[in-house]
């Protein structure tokens, strides 16, 4: 199919099911060979890479930025701090509210994590050509903006995050 086909919203629809299962496999095995002999989830390292990104959240914080209910987050951060990953203190404002924060530990093993995604998208973008990467990056954008308007949250434009994307 030419590019102009996927106007049409049921080609569109066949050619994203024909795509989804595909990447999805890719993805997962690759998340597999990354997280290979460090003994994490896929879920905790998620939410050790949000908080590698931010020092310091509360649980309903964290549990929005990794999409799960805040009894799940709670239960997840449970076995993180077991694993002396994470820890919890309580706000030096307001001590009805918990913070957690990555241990060194947990900084240590999120870095590498971080690292060694960072290596796995650069080669692909070494693979893709500049208006290729600039397109990806705008289209998942684009999808998760209808994704979290469907459930309610709103993500800032492009334009937010990358002011040089016209």
């Amino acid at each position: 199919m030419n590019k102009e086909e996927y106007r049409d919203t049921e080609k569109f629809t066949s050619a994203i099911q024909a795509i989804f299962p595909k990447l999805m496999h890719y993805l997962n095995a690759e998340e597999s060979r990354e997280l290979t002999g460090l003994g994490i989830t896929p879920s905790q390292i998620n939410a050790l890479l949000v908080l590698y990104f931010h020092d310091s959240l509360t649980m309903g914080e964290l549990s929005s930025e990794i999409y799960l209910a805040e009894s799940a987050a709670t239960r997840l951060v449970n076995r993180l701090v077991n694993l002396n990953l994470v820890k919890r203190r309580g706000d030096e404002n307001d001590r009805r509210i918990v913070r957690v924060a990555l241990t060194s530990y947990g900084r240590q093993l999120s870095r590498l994590v971080f690292e060694r995604r960072s290596f796995r998208f650069n080669n692909l973008a070494q693979r893709l050509e500049p208006t290729e990467r600039e397109n990806l990056v705008v289209s998942l954008q684009a999808v998760m903006r209808v994704f979290e308007s469907q459930e309610g949250k709103v993500m800032p434009s492009e334009h937010e995050v990358d002011p040089g994307i016209k």
